[in-house]
């Protein structure tokens, strides 16, 4: 199993809806997906439907007095194909309750561990800060997915995450073999000179900016609202089309690397 973590220090940026397009389009496509919600709020979890849940990552990590149990024992099905591991305000505890555990940057990437046989690719939709639940996904995935809108004081936040990364990659006690799967610009107008302007000092500057783009559309908060991605709510969207294309080069992806 492959790990792909969708994370920014910044909120806003797209990272839920692109893990949850994602998912949909790579079980689409006959894969086996495991989506990890990492963030307290829930919004990955509510996106599939699922509201409140219990047990959830809360239990895996054992904060706020929730029985630790195993990652197998909090996994939903959301479809054929696609799985989720639910989150709850719960998860919001970890941050200071894991803070003094001996191994804490990787109770995830242990638990991940143990249902890898079972799925293809997992995504893990993080939270929009730098804390144990963050460093948790760096530390147990293979690349890193880093959406974000086209301004200028995206690219700033952008730059200090790629800092982070490297902080990880640098780190050999926690994962020297991280990889940044690219940058992927979300809520994207080819037509204003702001967008245009920042994704080509994106390149200039070296980053890994990804081909395609997602376009605004008021549809994609729509669908989550239902316990929907775009994929299925409005298949004829652009930013389905977008996604579509992502999920294209995700499954490259994954066959170049399927045996390392």
């Amino acid at each position: 199993m492959k790990i792909i973590c969708v994370a920014n220090h910044k909120g806003g940026v797209g990272k839920t809806a692109t893990a949850r397009a994602l998912a949909d389009v790579l079980a689409g496509a006959g894969l086996r997906v495991l989506l990890v919600d990492s963030d307290h709020q829930g919004s990955l979890s509510l996106s599939c439907g699922v509201i409140d849940p219990d047990p959830c990552l809360a239990n895996v990590y054992a904060v706020a007095q929730r029985q630790e149990l195993p990652l197998a024992k909090v996994i939903r099905e959301v479809k054929p194909g696609l799985d989720l591991v639910p989150a709850s305000l719960a998860l919001a505890a970890a941050d200071t309750e894991i803070v003094s555990r001996p191994g804490r940057e990787f109770i995830l990437s242990d638990a991940l561990e143990s249902v890898s046989r079972s799925y293809d690719v997992a995504l893990i939709d993080c939270p929009p800060a730098l804390g144990q639940l963050v460093i948790n996904a760096l530390c147990a995935a293979d690349s890193v997915l880093i959406p974000s809108p086209a301004q200028p004081v995206d690219a700033a936040g952008v730059r200090m995450f790629l800092g982070t990364v490297e902080a990880i990659r640098a780190n050999k006690r926690l994962n020297p073999k991280l990889t940044v799967f690219g940058v992927l610009l979300t809520f994207y107008d080819k037509r204003m000179k702001t967008h245009q302007g920042s994704r080509d000092a994106m390149i200039t500057a070296g980053w890994p900016v990804l081909p395609m783009t997602i376009p605004r559309s008021v549809r994609v908060a729509e669908s989550a609202a239902v316990g929907e991605s775009i994929q299925t709510f409005e298949p004829g969207n652009p930013a389905a089309a977008a996604y579509a294309q992502l999920g294209e080069v995700v499954r490259q992806w994954l066959n170049q690397n399927k045996t390392q």
